[in-house]
């Protein structure tokens, strides 16, 4: 008698999936590894029991909270700014306070007190009143009838917590997954300021089984395409292995209105992959996020409310705000005092003192000028808790006539630990941490530019900076360089 081979085949199979299933789990780390760092709070809930049927029917269904961070928080709100939470597909209004927490504990230093950084305008900026609301883990993702019933319900929730402040406050909204695709199926609203989304499929639903998700994705398309309000999504890339990346994506805008995808890998300040629940709670994410909130929330001018998004939640594909008429000019004296490099010799300072200006002559062949500064700031761009030196790059007309030099590229780059991968997992980067990296093309140069002058000041030991100039197709480039102090 021949013995079956089905239990051979059965656990045959059973090994194959177990083994599909733990390579599944890891790809995404693969791909994009996780440097999150963990984040941590001290919460507490009150419901707004007087968001009740009178103000919505689906009061009997759903709620809405307040956050307080347990003795930071002052127990009833006022004289602050309302920001609201929407939870995604099977999520909880408590996955608001990673960020709740994060922009309670900026804006004060100790409990009730403000921080140096608010402290000196409080008069602009206050603390914020993040209120979620709670959907009772709806699986909003696979019934579009049950996305409408939200979006109604979060609808009312912004007029009901906004009579609790005075007449034209405006409101954030942040959405996680689903919850995104609620925000911003609220536009247009003259009462919403912004819409910060994060991990949100906005391109394709997670699963089309009725034609009201279809409906409730076209009306999206339309907000996206013509309505003004400042619009930024967050994705985790490959770690998020619920939302395609493609998905996350915020379509292109023919009318230049302000829509930013920001990948949590490029995120300054971030530079890791974000899984899917991670998101809420990833501390280099949560705190990018509160702390733009805090800054955007006093201003009523969506050029003002551009540029606080733009400073916060950026991964340098483009330019920030650069005032270039409120860089010092670079005097004669300076210039004349200047260290003169000789040509094709690359600037080396470690651990600069004290202000000093370096004059570098432009070899003839060289293309594009770079700029390193790492722990300084330059122009507007530094990590956060910078040190106090800071770095201007000046282009000069024989050795004496300088005049403020426009790079075409300024951005955070990361700064990973010797030895350790990066980033290094459940550690990563922070927001203290980065490299500045300034570039500029030298084609546009007037022919009479000879040097460019790397000034730097305040210099107390620590840091450093290299500049050098490179081919335009030059990977690396290591001629002799000098070191100086």
């Amino acid at each position: 008698m021949v013995a079956s081979p089905t239990p051979w085949i059965a656990c045959l199979a059973f090994l194959s999936l177990t083994v599909l299933f733990f390579s599944a789990r890891e790809l995404g780390g693969t791909l994009s590894p996780q440097g999150c760092r963990m984040s941590w709070m001290s919460p507490s809930y009150v419901q707004q029991i007087d968001f009740n049927t009178s103000w919505s029917p689906l009061a009997d269904r759903y709620s809405l909270w307040l956050y307080r961070e347990v003795g930071w928080d002052a127990a009833r709100v006022g004289d602050s700014l309302p920001v609201l939470f929407v939870p995604g597909n099977a999520g909880s209004s408590h996955q608001v306070r990673s960020i709740a927490s994060s922009a309670t504990r900026q804006y004060f230093s100790s409990p009730l007190r403000i921080s140096p950084e608010f402290s000196a305008r409080s008069n602009v900026y206050k603390p914020l009143d993040f209120y979620a609301v709670e959907f009772n883990e709806d699986l909003s993702a696979f019934h579009g009838t049950t996305l409408e019933s939200q979006i109604d319900y979060t609808s009312k929730a912004v007029a009901y917590i906004l009579s609790l402040y005075p007449p034209n406050t405006q409101i954030i909204v942040l959405g996680h997954s689903m919850g995104g695709v609620v925000a911003t199926s609220l536009l247009p609203s003259r009462e919403i300021s912004a819409v910060i989304t994060m991990s949100t499929p906005f391109t394709l639903p997670p699963a089309r089984f009725d034609n009201n998700i279809d409906s409730i994705y076209a009306n999206i398309a339309r907000v996206l395409e013509n309505n003004s309000t400042p619009i930024v999504s967050l994705c985790g890339g490959a770690t998020d292995m619920m939302i395609p990346s493609e998905s996350c994506i915020l379509p292109p805008n023919s009318r230049s209105l302000f829509r930013r995808t920001v990948f949590s890998s490029a995120l300054e300040g971030a530079w890791t992959g974000v899984g899917h629940r991670e998101m809420v709670w990833c501390h280099q994410v949560r705190w990018r996020v509160a702390r733009a909130a805090l800054e955007l929330a006093p201003f009523a001018s969506e050029d003002k409310r551009v540029e606080v998004l733009d400073r916060w939640l950026r991964d340098g594909h483009t330019l920030p705000s650069l005032d270039m008429d409120s860089v010092k000019p670079l005097d004669e004296h300076e210039a004349e005092h200047a260290i003169i490099l000789p040509v094709g010799q690359k600037l080396v300072v470690d651990g600069p003192k004290g202000t000093r200006a370096h004059l570098l002559p432009i070899p003839a062949a060289r293309k594009r000028f770079t700029l390193l500064v790492s722990g300084g700031a330059v122009l507007s761009l530094a990590p956060e808790h910078h040190l106090p030196f800071s770095v201007a790059v000046y282009q000069c007309s024989g050795q004496f006539h300088c005049t403020p030099f426009r790079p075409d590229t300024l951005k955070l780059l990361p700064t990973p630990a010797p030895k350790k991968p990066f980033p290094v997992p459940h550690e990563g980067s922070d927001e203290s941490e980065g490299v500045v990296l300034l570039e500029a093309q030298l084609d546009g140069l007037s022919e009479d530019t000879t040097h460019l002058a790397v000034k730097i000041e305040q210099g107390d030991g620590r840091g450093w900076v290299i500049a050098d100039f490179a081919d335009e197709h030059d990977e690396v480039n290591e001629p002799a360089s000098t070191t100086c102090k």
